[in-house]
This record gives C-alpha cells, structure tokens and sequence, in this order.
C-alpha cells in the first residue's frame, strides 16, 4: 500500500489483528519524523471511531483500534485519505528548557567522552546545550525521550559494556542521538549529566512530560541547584511555544 512516485512514500502494514503500522521510511530523518508527528496530529483530530491508540516512532506511526468497533480495511481506507492531505504548515511545538548538572557523580563519562574527541569537559557541555533538540520518540522505558539534532562532533558509539542500572534523569549520548532518561534502567549510552526534571510522572494529569515532536534545549546547573529542584514533587521546566 504505497503512494505515487511523485509523492513521499509510505507503507501501512498490519500488526496483529488490533493495529496497523504506517511506515515513512528506513532512516532516522528529521522531516520523516515530522510526517509522522503529523499524520498522528491528524489521526487524533479526525477523532476515527474504534482507534484506541498512537504510538509515534523514528519513522513510523501505529495506530492501535478495537476491532469490534471498526474493520481494518475501513480503517487503512480512512488513513489513505488521511494521508492524502496536505501536512498543515507551521505547526507548532513546545519547546522545553531542561536543567542539566554536568559531570562528576551526574555525568561519570563526560570527562571520558571529551578526551575521546579531543574536547575539554566544557566544550562539550558547550556543545550540547547549544542545539536544539527534537523529541523523535518516547520509549525503551515510560517516558524516556529520544532526542535528534546532536553536533557531530559529539557523535559517539555506544559503550561496549553497558551499565546494568543508570539513575532516573540521566542525560546521556549513543551514535547520533542524545536522551533524556526518564527512570532508573540499565543502559549502554554514555553519560554525560543529569536532569532534575521528573519526565515521567504516572499519578500526573499527563504522565509523559515529553511527546514526540517537542523540541528540547538544555541549559547548565550547579550541582546544588540540581538537588534544591530534584526535591520539589511539583517542578516542571519552562517551556514555550516555537
């Protein structure tokens, strides 16, 4: 199930019996991810009976739905129309400013990291808070936001051995991309600071804090300023509409 060559491709393929899949693409690419986000912005405001869930990836969407509701091949029809509209132009997303302590017991790779590729600890730091950041997708664990947009000069393999358990709130780098850690996991990135933002709150109104397509700038913080912040149940970072 594909578009005309003259239009960006797609695929909808079935998942299970309760789900189909909308694939953009085979790479991590910022304006596939917008048609993702976009098509998902769609979905939802098309309010389709019987579709019971989004779930937005690198490249692509799927759409959970009950099937005692709506048949599947109504529902592929209806996301072939869908997808036959124009994305709407300038669409708006938050942008969030995450508070980051960098280094020592934060950021136990930084050092590491930066003598890898012949920066000082705070050309680094440098480095990442200047970009800023798309939310590419949420997942690995609740919460946990994968971010695009890293400098090159900051992209790093992943390590060799990962770490069976990292603390809730780790801001660490793999390959290209950079991530907000979202609860304590094991991981194999490398880490290079931490956040005092909960992102994933599940007794919240919105438990997710982040939602794919939101963008992300980071800004650096003593570590007293991270403890006096991670001590407060209620704090959420600024944010704005870009």
């Amino acid at each position: 199930m594909q578009q005309s060559s003259t239009s960006p491709s797609w695929r909808i393929l079935p998942i299970a019996d309760q789900a189909v899949c909308v694939d953009f693409g085979e790479v991590i690419d910022e304006q596939i991810n917008q048609r993702v986000t976009a098509l998902a912005a769609r979905v939802k405001d098309a309010a389709l009976t019987g579709v019971v869930s989004l779930i937005p990836t690198y490249r692509a969407l799927t759409v959970g739905y009950d099937s005692t509701q709506i048949r599947q091949a109504l529902l592929v029809a209806q996301l072939k129309a869908l997808l036959t509209q124009p994305d709407a132009p300038g669409q708006r997303a938050k942008c969030w400013t995450i508070p980051v302590s960098y280094g020592g017991d934060h950021g136990v790779d930084l050092a590491a990291l930066a003598a890898l590729h012949h920066l000082t600890p705070q050309q680094v730091i440098s480095l990442h808070c200047a970009a800023t950041y798309r939310v590419y997708m949420i997942g690995f664990m609740p919460g946990f936001a994968y971010l695009g947009g890293l400098d090159h000069r900051l992209h790093t393999p992943r390590r060799e051995s990962p770490r069976l358990k990292t603390p809730a709130g780790s801001i660490s780098i793999g390959g290209m991309q950079t991530a907000v850690g979202s609860v304590e996991a094991p991981s194999g990135w490398h880490l290079i600071g931490r956040t005092p933002v909960h992102s994933f709150v599940p007794d919240r109104e919105t438990p997710f804090l982040f939602s794919a397509g939101d963008h992300v700038c980071f800004t650096p913080v003593a570590a007293a300023d991270f403890t006096r912040l991670q001590a407060q149940p209620d704090y959420l970072p600024d944010w704005t509409w870009q």
